[in-house]
């Protein structure tokens, strides 16, 4: 009983102390600013130092309907979706706020989407991004059954409805 309790112990202190806190807010020192950095979730964007910008991009966003309708989440498997932005970045401000209002719209769900917010190195702290390959943010990346469908990087080649769409219906 004893040898149960300090297993248990010892597990809660290492799941303690490798939790990255979500939503974290850090000042970069290179730009004097503060920024959102790490794992986060569209709580985040709650925070008054990031609501103003997010919430005039998402309630401005039109959304192309037609586009979308080759997508059908209620039937199908929903894919993991993985974004890496930077709250610092202008690209991100306006695509990251549009993304989250699609994926609203079709009924996503947010369980199988991952936030990552970089510093101007593209750095996350202790969260590796070195696999993923990422220049440019924002970096949406589309996973089917964990492999890569494919991303939007930066900005949309057509537009988010249309990309994204293309993404999800790729063999």
């Amino acid at each position: 009983m004893r040898k149960l309790f300090f297993t248990f112990l010892f597990g809660v202190l290492v799941l303690t102390l490798f939790s990255q806190e979500k939503n974290q807010v850090i000042m970069d020192t290179s730009i004097n600013q503060e920024i959102l950095f790490g794992y986060c979730d569209r709580e985040a964007f709650s925070n008054d130092l990031f609501k103003e910008w997010f919430n005039i991009e998402y309630e401005s966003y039109e959304i192309d309907s037609v586009s979308l309708s080759t997508v059908d989440f209620e039937n199908n498997l929903q894919p993991e979706i993985t974004i890496i932005m930077g709250t610092w970045c202008s690209d991100s401000r306006r695509e990251v706020p549009r993304f989250y209002k699609i994926l609203n719209k079709l009924g996503y769900d947010q369980d199988n989407l991952t936030l990552i917010n970089v510093n101007r190195q593209k750095e996350a702290g202790e969260i590796s991004l070195d696999h993923l390959n990422i220049k440019l943010v924002p970096t949406i990346i589309v996973y089917e059954n964990g492999a890569e469908k494919g991303r939007i990087i930066e900005s949309p080649i057509n537009s988010l409805e249309k990309d994204f769409a293309e993404i999800l219906i790729k063999k």
